[in-house]
């Protein structure tokens, strides 16, 4: 038998903080129908012309904010969890990554483990919960790449692991570290998960059921409570609630002062999770009268990180090893 193949897939980044750089990566991502269920006919005279020649700029702005000086921190946390998490399986099994969009692709990245002799690969997209704007679109891609091979591998996918035991250890771990090394005690903690449309959930998309079952989880395992939120609404249609930023508005003045925020919904962290998040909601909580404001690092390639996909992927190759 070959090699065995895994490989470890997020959303994606631009190439680079700048205008040309973010439009092409929006292109790509806003004509995925799994995102904007639309048709095409209809969208993509709105994503040609009022999207892509205004956002690219604003977004590219907010790139700049957060990349560093080895690249977009997406890309930089899912190398590094590929490296750590090559380390734990050994040689035996070939470990690389890919973005669902831009650079390096997913494509690219199976031709590559082929190429070396994988014969089985495993495809996981690193999203906790389930829901066809990600996993399912991360699936499409890695379908379509071997659909397109005469000489086919074996395939296997990583199921949503919401509820895992060992995702709900790592997420308490991590967070309770980050409360043990504050300066002060939050009134409260925010689990802000990246929003979607509520049309997704009324046609049967588990996502927001997941989400919420997390925080239960999470909650229970710290004895308490989680409030669940949901950020980055895009567009005129009717998007999951609460709204993270409208619930850090209004927080201080119910008496909430003291708020730090956790991004369970996110494998690594990112614009969503360190403009959005990080320094906009705090901005916002602040000026609304907030007095502490925290933001959890996402698991990123932590001890923690290695130790979840260690078991994740361990159990999912049952039977190749």
């Amino acid at each position: 038998m070959g090699r065995i193949g895994v490989l470890l897939i997020n959303l994606g980044t631009p190439d680079a903080p700048t205008p040309g750089a973010v439009r092409r990566y929006l292109a790509e991502f806003l004509s995925d129908p799994r995102v904007v269920e639309i048709p095409q006919i209809v969208w993509q005279p709105i994503l040609r012309g009022a999207v892509l020649t205004t956002r690219p700029r604003k977004s590219a702005a907010a790139y700049r904010e957060v990349w560093t000086q080895q690249g977009s921190p997406l890309a930089v946390f899912t190398r590094d969890a590929a490296a750590g998490l090559q380390a734990a399986l050994g040689p035996d099994v070939l470990v690389d990554w890919a973005m669902r969009y831009g650079n390096p692709s997913i494509p690219s990245r199976i031709d590559a483990m082929m190429a070396a002799g994988c014969d089985r690969i495993l495809a996981a997209a690193l999203y906790p919960q389930y829901c066809a704007a990600t996993t399912a679109s991360a699936h499409d891609a890695v379908f379509a790449a071997i659909g397109a091979m005469r000489a086919q591998p074996a395939l296997r996918t990583l199921p949503p692991y919401y509820n895992d035991p060992a995702y709900i250890e790592a997420l308490r771990a991590s967070t309770q570290a980050g409360l043990d090394a504050l300066d002060f005690a939050p009134d409260l903690l925010l689990a802000s998960f990246h929003g979607m449309p509520e049309r997704t959930r009324t046609l049967g998309d588990p996502y927001h059921d997941q989400a919420q079952e997390t925080a239960r989880l999470l909650a229970k395992a710290m004895d308490r409570e989680v409030r669940v939120t949901f950020q980055s609404r895009f567009g005129s249609a009717k998007w999951l609630t609460p709204a993270t930023d409208s619930v850090l508005e209004d927080l201080p003045a119910q008496g909430v002062k003291k708020v730090a925020v956790l991004t369970p919904g996110f494998a690594a962290d990112c614009l969503e999770t360190l403009e959005e998040i990080a320094m906009r909601g705090k901005e916002q909580f602040i000026a609304a009268g907030g007095q502490k404001f925290y933001h959890f690092p996402c698991l990123n390639a932590s001890p923690e990180a290695m130790l979840l996909y260690a078991r994740l992927i361990g159990r999912a190759l049952s039977g190749w090893r």
